[in-house]
């Protein structure tokens, strides 16, 4: 892992760092909506409730069990990001959601979780594309449906990552957690903001260098 760090650009490791800073405030954003979140981090929040261990925690575990099946099957996709992700994100979340409590309170308000969810997409989106434009490792759970399109080619990639989806929002409803327009607008809205910032942004970004 040292080794692995020590040649990958240190700029793009910055900005994968920065990326899940603002992915885990996204997360939390959808969470102070009271409207759902993406399906995964709604399935663990359920999941962790359901069983009496921290949302941060929980994650943590189930991350661990994730990384063995893409330690197995998708080694290529591993690198500092998927540990700063696996590890990190959930207390990330955590942390930003005990912040907006203590700031604003919960909404009390219909219009008032609407725009909590418009700006959660927004930074969701941002934090995303910045993790995984920097390409230096892909989280346990993103690889998933990676490691599927590469086993299976002639399905295209968006529906491996909708039968990953679909499946967590299964579980999450199962389970007793909450579903509802921010889990749509993660589920099906998101890519188009993702690329959005790729483009005009972080690939921006990563294009620049240093004067000598």
């Amino acid at each position: 892992m040292k080794g692995y760090i020590h040649n990958v650009d240190k700029k793009r490791l910055i900005i994968m760092v920065i990326g899940n800073v603002f992915l885990g405030m996204g997360i939390s954003i959808f969470k102070l909506s009271g409207m759902g979140n993406d399906p995964f981090s709604g399935m663990v929040m359920a999941l962790a409730e359901s069983v009496g261990i921290t949302y941060a925690n929980f994650l943590i575990l189930l991350n661990l069990v994730l990384f063995v099946i893409e330690f197995i099957t998708g080694r290529k996709f591993i690198g500092a990001g998927t540990f700063v992700n696996a590890i990190l994100l959930g207390y990330i979340a955590t942390f930003f959601h005990g912040t907006w409590l203590s700031l604003f309170g919960e909404p009390q308000l219909l219009w008032q979780r609407v725009v909590i969810v418009a700006i959660g997409v927004v930074v969701c989106s941002f934090g995303v594309s910045l993790y995984q434009t920097s390409a230096v490792g892909v989280a346990p759970y993103d690889s998933l449906s990676l490691i599927m399109r590469d086993n299976f080619p002639k399905i295209s990639y968006f529906w491996h990552r909708m039968f990953t989806d679909a499946l967590c929002a299964l579980i999450c409803f199962l389970a007793g957690g909450v579903i509802g327009l921010g889990t749509l607008v993660s589920a099906l809205g998101l890519g188009p903001i993702i690329h959005f910032f790729d483009v005009n942004f972080t690939e921006k970004l990563l294009a620049k260098r240093r004067p000598n």
